[in-house]
């Protein structure tokens, strides 16, 4: 198994932080899942906490999971109020379900190769009939969407929809990035 990376939450965070400054939107993911209309969510592999911090503001309830340590730290210094959990999400147990898990920020990719189903089955795990999935990654061949796909139908997930972008541009097989919405089927 690959040794997964290993991050400093307070430079990610910085990252968006410049990016906003400069004026860029950096909340298309939290924008898309809003207008799903769930009213819990968890953020699995919640790096720093600006998607689930932006859920929040937007009204829904939100847990963040990180395996990584430095990013639960630098979610919790910027949001102290909400549940933040490390954990790796393929071993989580939250003891209830959500309406709705999103991975953002390239999750999946991050995630060793033999870590990536038992990434979606424990997102998964945390859904009700009906629940939905949303993962948004770079395809640079590293895992296909058929191998998510797949990953996906493994843990009960059927797709109901997939774009080139958070901002919902149509995707193509030429596309270099994929948003898909999966449920819970069962």
């Amino acid at each position: 198994m690959n040794t997964p990376v290993s991050w400093d939450g307070e430079a990610y965070q910085r990252r968006f932080d410049d990016l906003a400054a400069s004026g860029v939107d950096v909340h298309g993911e939290a924008a898309f899942v809003a207008k799903l209309g769930p009213s819990s969510v968890l953020d699995a592999g919640c790096g720093s906490g600006r998607v689930a911090i932006e859920l929040a503001r937007r009204g829904m309830t939100v847990v963040g999971v990180d395996r990584d340590p430095s990013m639960i730290a630098a979610a919790r210094r910027y949001e102290p109020e909400l549940e933040w959990l490390v954990s790796d999400v393929a071993d989580l147990d939250l003891g209830h379900i959500v309406d709705l898990v999103v991975m953002a920020g390239n999750v999946p990719l991050f995630t060793p190769p033999d870590g990536r189903t038992p990434l979606v089955a424990g997102c998964a795990r945390h859904l009700g009939p009906g629940g939905r999935l949303v993962a948004g990654f770079q395809l640079d061949g590293r895992y296909p969407v058929n191998e998510y796909d797949r990953d996906c139908t493994l843990a009960g997930l059927e797709l109901l929809g997939r774009w080139s972008s958070w901002g919902e541009e149509p995707f193509s097989p030429a596309s270099v990035y994929a948003v898909s919405l999966h449920h819970l089927t069962a």
